[in-house]
């Protein structure tokens, strides 16, 4: 909504106050600034002329004109001009030499066709009033000569554009932002529907309602002998120009001038093309209706439609017909006002693809008192303006609709902004926007509810105030705010006409005990053990497609291929919810390698959706009339899938990058595996890794993880037939833990461990094993044969050769030794070694190399 800021002070008593100042108060009381524009400020040096002669120049490839102009100054001025629409006789405006035209335009005085031009004559276009630039502007005859164009048109102008959300459709009117911008600066609102109507007890054109889930007020008024020729005057035009619409006739500009200073559409048929009794209905099967746009429409059972005995003649508060549009000829005119649905409106517009000035007013919601009002305006201002004569009568057809009026608590306003405002304000604020508040409400409706007056009340708060007795109050809102139905709707009034600026900011303080739970801090610290690591997290969307699950070569049986189908899926190609975390990885580490990203590490932290055998295929839908029963919340938990979190990662290329220090180490299963044992760390569990066969991981470096005696993932490098499937790099590997049963294994709080002030013993040992055997089983055995002087253990080297004979493995341990009361002696450390190697050589057959 554009609002020129003279004509919102024609019915505001703003005071000296620029656009930005009004901007500032408007968006504070909750309307959206799009922008501000100035027009005319630079403007400078044009004057009415009149032009003495015309002489025509020939030889040229177009009409050139050389002008004798009369600007009041002490010689008439020689101006060429290429425009052929005006005479000898006619006012124009002229930029004389030394002035400028909007957008920094200089004109001066120059030669040009062989003679001197001293200024220009200029045409809407270049004043800045529109698009017209078929000729030039032609005032008004009488018009003084010399008179400064600039205030002459009113070029000068700041217009203030609003972004009108669909809850403030009385917004989209200059009627409703003076209201707003009156009420921000706390000044005098005159309201241009203020109008003492005329009593006229005889019908105009005949009319009546057909529907009345279409239309509930539908008014005619008619006027004859118009002149069509009769032009609409240039205050008219520049303000409709800058209000950001295009001027048509005079008939038409009227409609539309009215509809943005009210917020009524209107619209004008020609009277001699009507035929029988107008009748305001659905539309009926079959039924079609050529619009002003020249589109034939196929009209739907839903559409609303304005109709006389030939059929529809108007797709109501949308697009009128072409059949009785207003021609250059018509001379009696039938004006229609009316109020429509506005839900019935908004599905008529959307349904044509059709959207109008007039249907985004209707839809938001239109003032049920004005089309009386604006439709008389209409009439007397084409009487005034195109010599029309008024029809004396008017036809008024409606469908009786209460007013709503709605009970609250006086202190519901400052319950719901944590702010107390006494009775008198909300009662001020809300008088200030048109309520009319009573003390007071029928004891049927304190509880909440609707009473059989119509009252309404609504919201716990509310109800609950009620019965703790506060002053409660009964609220009729104004017709021109059909968007207040609720308490909560007139708590918001309050809020905004006090200033959301004065709502402190208090932050609620945490309640003793509160903060993240084990799971969060989990997740938590495994992201930031991920990142440290190295790997680089990522968001997928979660879902996959039935070609996914082949890619990963999953088993038939394979649980992984039980998957959730959306409803309405985003894509018809990934219509199932994901079971694993890996596709999405996996089409990432593509994505980043297409584009130049060779060495990639990457993890994602997210649940999968494991549907649960026996659950119902179809979660039941449920009203919104009502809260649903625990029976109604259980049934819906029942058909929900199984949602684990887990977390995984994937990596190719390089994991130790190379460079000028030397050269770096290709990732490896060995490092998906010690990317799990990272995040097992951060849960505080030691992993146990065994081989396992398992896809989409390659048969002979897969790892399953452990903890005690439950499984918790897998590790290790894809199959060579997955890589393929995607597209991946060589040797690419991965990783995929459940969370979910890390944190149900977790230990309980961490106790700090007593540090020991004693020397640490250090004792080196290499055991020879069969290849087969896991490193953890081996590690495992040495723990548990050292005992409690046993402070850590690390593998520092494996070995593979011919000194410890085929088929068998070399395993170089550190073992660190402390106690906590004394020195150790080198009897008891070498005597824990011993013990440790002694185990190991039970469980595992390892012999100490030598």
């Amino acid at each position: 909504m554009k609002v020129p800021l003279s004509w919102l002070r024609e019915y505001a008593d703003l005071p000296a106050v620029t656009a930005h100042e009004v901007a500032d108060k408007l968006t504070a009381a909750g309307l959206k600034l799009e922008s501000i524009t100035s027009h005319g400020h630079d403007v400078k040096n044009v004057v009415v002329g009149e032009v003495l002669e015309i002489e025509e120049l020939t030889g040229f490839k177009k009409p050139i004109r050389h002008c004798k102009v009369e600007t009041g100054e002490a010689e008439p001025r020689m101006i060429v001009c290429g425009a052929t629409n005006f005479a000898v006789g006619d006012r124009v405006p002229v930029v004389l030499p030394g002035g400028v035209l909007p957008g920094g335009f200089a004109v001066g005085a120059r030669k040009t066709y062989g003679r001197m031009s001293e200024g220009m004559i200029c045409s809407e276009r270049e004043l800045g009033l529109g698009d017209d630039h078929n000729g030039i502007m032609v005032l008004p005859a009488g018009t003084p000569i010399g008179t400064d164009v600039v205030e002459l048109l009113q070029l000068r102008e700041d217009v203030i554009e609003l972004e009108i959300t669909p809850d403030i459709g009385y917004a989209l009117s200059i009627r409703g932002v003076a209201r707003e911008a009156a009420t921000a600066f706390g000044v005098a609102f005159r309201d241009p529907a203020d109008v003492e109507l005329p009593t006229a007890a005889e019908p105009a054109w005949p009319a009546s309602i057909g529907d009345p889930t279409a239309c509930d007020r539908f008014v005619l008024r008619e006027v004859t002998g118009f002149d069509p020729a009769a032009q609409t005057p240039l205050w008219m035009r520049v303000r409709l120009t800058r209000a950001g619409m295009r001027p048509v006739s005079l008939a038409v500009d009227v409609t539309n001038y009215l509809m943005l200073e009210l917020g009524q559409p209107l619209h004008a048929f020609d009277r001699e093309k009507l035929t029988g009794e107008i009748v305001v209905r659905r539309a009926a099967a079959g039924e079609r209706l050529e619009t002003l746009d020249h589109v034939v429409r196929e009209l739907d059972p839903d559409d609303i439609l304005i109709t006389d005995q030939s059929g529809p003649i108007s797709l109501a508060g949308t697009m009128g017909g072409l059949e009785t549009e207003i021609s250059g000829s018509s001379t009696d005119i039938v004006i229609e006002a009316a109020h429509f649905s506005a839900t019935g409106i908004s599905r008529e517009s959307r349904r044509h693809g059709l959207v109008s000035e007039a249907s985004k007013r209707f839809e938001r919601g239109v003032d049920r008192e004005l089309p009386l009002v604006a439709s008389y305006k209409a009439v007397r201002m084409l009487a005034e303006l195109g010599g029309a004569t008024v029809h004396p009568g008017v036809t008024h057809a409606e469908v009786e609709v209460s007013p709503a009026r709605i009970a609250i608590p006086a202190g519901y306003p400052g319950a719901v902004a944590g702010v107390p405002y006494s009775k008198a304000t909300v009662v001020a604020r809300l008088e200030h926007i048109g309520c009319v508040v009573t003390d007071g409400a029928d004891p049927a409706v304190r509880q909440g509810g609707v009473d059989p007056t119509g009252v309404v009340t609504g919201g716990a708060l509310a109800a609950k105030l009620a019965v703790t007795g506060d002053d409660m109050i009964t609220v009729t809102p104004p017709s021109w705010r059909p968007d207040l139905t609720d308490p909560n709707d007139l708590a918001e009034e309050v809020i905004r006409l006090e200033g959301y600026e004065n709502l402190p900011s208090v932050l609620p303080s945490a309640p003793a005990g509160a903060g993240l739970t084990e799971g969060q801090r989990l997740r938590r610290r495994v992201g930031r053990a991920l990142a440290e690591g190295g790997y680089v997290e990522v968001l997928s969307y979660p879902f996959i497609s039935p070609a996914d699950l082949d890619r990963l070569l999953l088993p038939a049986a394979d649980a992984r291929r039980v998957a959730m189908r959306l409803a309405n899926p985003l894509s018809e190609d990934e219509p199932l919810m994901r079971t694993t975390l890996l596709p999405g990885l996996l089409k990432t580490l593509v994505r980043n390698v297409g584009r130049g990203f060779s060495d990639v590490a990457l993890f994602e932290m997210g649940p999968v959706y494991r549907p649960r055998e026996g659950a119902p295929e179809v979660a039941p839908v449920l009203g919104v009339e009502r809260r649903p029963s625990a029976e109604e919340l259980a049934s819906i938990e029942a058909a929900l899938p199984d949602q684990p979190l887990r977390v995984a990662a994937v990596l190719a290329g390089e994991f130790e990058r190379s460079g000028w220090w030397g050269a770096g180490r290709a990732a490896s299963w060995a490092d998906a595996v010690q990317a799990a044992r990272l995040v097992a760390g951060e849960a505080r569990v030691e992993l146990s890794v065994s081989a396992d066969q398992h896809e989409p991981w390659h048969p002979g470096r897969c790892a399953a993880l452990y903890v005690g005696d439950t499984l918790v993932g897998h590790a290790g490098e894809l199959h060579p037939r997955v890589i393929e499937a995607y597209g991946l790099p060589p040797r690419t590997a991965a990783m995929e833990l459940e969370l979910s049963r890390l944190e149900a294994v977790m230990p309980g709080p961490v106790e700090t461990p007593a540090v020991s002030a004693y020397p640490v013993a250090t004792q080196d040992v290499a055991l020879v094993v069969p290849d087969f055997t896991p490193v953890a089983d081996v590690e495992a055995a040495l723990r548990d044969g050292a005992g409690e002087l046993l402070e850590s253990i690390r593998l520092f080297d494996v070995y593979t050769g011919e000194q410890v004979g085929e088929g068998n493995k070399s395993l170089a341990y550190t073992m660190r030794f402390r106690a906590g009361d004394r020195t150790l002696t080198v009897e008891e450390t070498t005597a824990a070694r011993d013990a440790a190697v002694a185990l190991a050589a039970d469980r595992v057959g390892a012999q100490l190399r030598t």
